[in-house]
């Protein structure tokens, strides 16, 4: 995919580079970003009608500081088919505990399913 990206005409890759702002046009509609580069500092306004943004693929679970199992590489345990964490009443989901799809959708999904696990903890904990 990433070979195919790079062929395309279409597609412009700004490498070391974050995006701060985005702009709608007329239509309410993506119309543009500013980009800073991360190297220089200056901000460029990039014209553009979309947008994909690469996180890579280090999940962002260091903020818990152990407070949560987590498997070597550092995505939250949770019990299989489930959002179940170590910790009672805490569901994890998505791309901090998907190791292997880490997509949107997936994370959506997980997601919804995290939600109805807590609400049923809550109901059940009144």
């Amino acid at each position: 995919m990433q070979q195919r990206a790079k062929a395309n005409e279409k597609i412009e890759f700004v490498w070391e580079s974050e995006v701060v702002e985005a702009k709608g046009n007329e239509k309410g509609l993506l119309g543009s970003i500013m980009v800073k580069n991360i190297k220089t500092g200056d901000i460029t306004e990039i014209e553009c009608n979309g947008l994909f943004f690469a996180i890579g693929h280090e999940p962002a679970s260091k903020f818990l500081g152990g407070q949560l199992d987590l498997d070597e590489d550092g995505y939250i345990k949770t019990v299989p088919g489930e959002t179940t964490t170590s910790v009672e009443g805490v569901y994890a989901c998505g791309d901090v505990q998907d190791k292997r799809w880490r997509q949107a959708i997936t994370a959506a999904g997980s997601g919804c399913m995290a939600a109805l696990q807590a609400e049923h903890f809550l109901s059940s904990h009144e």
